[in-house]
């Protein structure tokens, strides 16, 4: 198989040497059972003889806007710590243990590195809800309920909640969800009528058309048009003339046609 070049962090992947099952379940096995410096020397071939796989797992997250180089050095992270964490005594590929804690990784990055900030005790609560709720699961064989996980971390259930949900990464709602090779089923195809894309994408659009009107603005279009008053009353309550509140309630309207 012929790879394209691909050069990120100055490594040209296409050079890299791909390793075989079974070179990795015997450099595994040094890892974990060599003296220190063939240890050290098998991690290092394994690093290298991995990062096709880092790459084919950060390229899933070239949407984000993200440097592909940090991406890559974050996924290099989640590799190595796949590789000291691996048990070889078990079953299992590496790869099918390494591609969960390379992706893990990135999405703390992104998710830390993210405009929408969640502060740090929030972060730790959702980390021990999560922590607690797989240990959970593997003592009731079920999913835990909220409240079972507050109580097993010793937190509010408020706390939980929003602890659990501030951590979750958004999704766009055209994120495929299912593909057979022609067609896609994607976030948006998953929602109700009642919730269709034009009806979505135009709430949103009138809600970031509203942040650019000003305080008197939206008080006047809110009197109008959620209340349900007319410009006399909407003008008795503001203090302003009816021919006032007329200007205005227009002006706001074509801002937001014009947005």
């Amino acid at each position: 198989m012929q790879y394209n070049k691909v050069e990120i962090c100055g490594v040209n992947t296409s050079k890299l040497k791909v390793l075989s099952e079974d070179e990795k379940r015997r450099l595994l096995s040094i890892v974990k059972h060599g003296d220190k410096d063939s240890a050290s020397k098998a991690r290092k071939e394994l690093i290298e003889g991995n990062l096709r796989l880092v790459l084919s797992v950060v390229q899933k997250f070239s949407n984000r806007g993200e440097n592909p180089d940090d991406l890559f050095q974050v996924g290099c992270i989640g590799l190595m710590k796949a590789i000291d964490n691996f048990d070889d005594t078990l079953d299992v590929r590496f790869s099918t243990y390494g591609v969960p804690m390379i992706i893990g990784e990135v999405r703390r990055y992104l998710r830390d590195s993210s405009y929408i900030r969640v502060s740090r005790s929030v972060r730790d609560t959702a980390y021990r809800a999560m922590q607690a709720r797989e240990k959970l699961q593997n003592t009731l064989s079920r999913e835990p309920t909220v409240e079972e996980i507050a109580r097993e971390i010793d937190r509010p259930r408020e706390d939980v909640v929003i602890a659990l949900e501030a951590v979750v990464e958004p999704v766009s709602l055209y994120e495929p969800v299912f593909s057979d090779g022609s067609d896609t089923v994607y976030v948006m195809d998953q929602i109700s009528d009642k919730y269709s894309e034009t009806s979505l994408l135009d709430e949103l659009s009138i809600k970031d058309a509203m942040e650019k009107l000003t305080e008197r603005e939206k008080r006047i279009l809110a009197l109008r048009f959620y209340i349900g008053k007319t410009q006399m009353e909407a003008a008795k309550e503001i203090g302003i003339s009816q021919a006032q509140i007329s200007r205005i309630e227009k002006g706001a309207i074509a801002k937001i046609r014009s947005s």
